[in-house]
């Protein structure tokens, strides 16, 4: 893939249909005046509100708008704009294209370059207020952000149709500032180790005592955290998730598998985030053959498992080290106990059990904590609290 640390020089601009393409003239002049070359990819309902004469003046170059296209070189055009571009940008991106982008829908140009690239993507989300909020609608942009594609927008305002509510595309300004600024790369050059998901404790070879931990938080902070210009290894318990690219993954499933991962190295780290659900307790004793049922009552002998966090946060030296946790009850107290007992920099908490967020969600809420201060970030998709929860930690760490 190609990088994102330097400022893009050749930019290919899809635009979706919508009454926000006025909007993208504005962005392309912005574009130029930075000294970089736009190419313009339209699909058939852009080319109702904007037409390709009018972005080819603004350009200078032709406007793509068929996928299979006779005066294409071998018609393979799409693959030579996915080498071309140093970013892929769509601006507006209707709830229709970015259906399509979620679920690998390739049947026009724009959606067949999606796949193609092999460079930074972002999107500009532009619909009616409704529509945004439709939870189909947000799931689609939660899996794009699970694969690495990042969100401008959209802004709360007045709507073409009346309707006031977030779904505005950002400003061609603001657009322009998000993809020229270094300001996310905010952890450039950090070496950051993330725990995550849950850990299975063996009771014999079919049962283990685990918890509900979905990993979603930690994989999400990892993938935050690698876009934000950090080394990123992620050491992580069985899930269902794919790892993000470019991270570094080492997969564990008990408790002390995880510890022996992670405490040797981590004071290699700028950063230690303990994101997984580690459980406190695992079985004396580990039968090699399936235990049978034995009467009405039984019982299963545990001890303790090694405290991680802990045990990282006694290391010297030792990274700046974040804590989690999930409670049910009476949350600052036991997240401020947490964060003196364990003697960690930040820890980051939350309510579990409730209709909303927690585990196994896509969703969560966090109060983070420190010595002399606490920040509230509301409920929210996890890639997104994921950012600001690093923005937070990058802060501390300039401190």
């Amino acid at each position: 893939m190609k990088s994102n640390n330097t400022s893009p020089q050749n930019i290919l601009l899809g635009v979706s249909g919508g009454i926000a393409c006025y909007k993208s003239c504005a962005l392309i002049r912005l574009l130029k005046q930075h000294h970089i070359d736009v190419r313009v990819v339209l699909t058939e309902a852009a080319s109702h509100f904007v037409t390709p004469l009018t972005f080819q003046a603004l350009t200078g170059h032709p406007v793509h708008q068929h996928l299979l296209d006779a005066d294409e070189e071998n018609a393979m055009g799409h693959i030579r704009l996915a080498k071309w571009a140093d970013q892929l940008l769509i601006a507006p991106a209707t709830s229709n294209i970015i259906a399509k982008f979620s679920h690998g829908i390739a049947d026009d140009l724009l959606s067949t370059l999606y796949l193609a690239a092999d460079c930074p993507i972002s999107i500009a989300p532009a619909m009616n207020q409704a529509m945004w909020k439709k939870p189909v609608c947000q799931e689609n942009i939660q899996r794009l952000r699970q694969q690495g594609v990042t969100i401008i927008g959209p802004e709360n305002g007045q709507q073409a149709c009346g309707d006031t509510g977030p779904g505005r595309m950002a400003e061609p300004e603001q657009i322009c500032q998000q993809l020229l600024s270094p300001a996310n790369r905010y952890l450039n050059g950090k070496k950051i180790l993330i725990s995550a998901g849950p850990t299975r404790e063996a009771i014999d070879p079919v049962r283990y005592i685990s918890n509900r931990s979905s990993g979603k938080m930690g994989y999400a902070l990892a993938q935050a955290a690698e876009k934000a210009g950090a080394e990123v290894t992620l050491v992580s318990g069985p899930t269902h998730l794919a790892p993000p690219e470019q991270v570094r993954l080492i997969a564990v499933e008990s408790a002390e598998q995880m510890a022996n991962a992670i405490i040797p190295i981590a004071s290699q780290f700028d950063v230690y985030i303990g994101a997984a659900a580690v459980a406190d307790y695992r079985p004396v004793l580990v039968e090699d053959r399936k235990i049978k049922k034995q009467g009405i009552n039984t019982s299963i002998e545990l001890t303790q498992n090694p405290d991680i966090i802990a045990a990282v946060a006694k290391l010297t030296p030792r990274p700046f080290v974040v804590g989690f946790a999930a409670e049910t009850h009476d949350l600052e107290n036991y997240a401020r106990n947490k964060l003196r007992d364990k003697n960690l920099d930040v820890i980051a908490a939350n309510i579990v059990g409730q209709s909303r967020g927690g585990f196994d969600s896509n969703e969560n809420a966090l109060r983070v904590f420190w010595t002399d201060g606490q920040q509230t970030f509301a409920m929210t998709d996890k890639c997104h609290l994921a950012d600001q929860l690093l923005q937070l930690i990058a802060t501390k760490l300039n401190e």
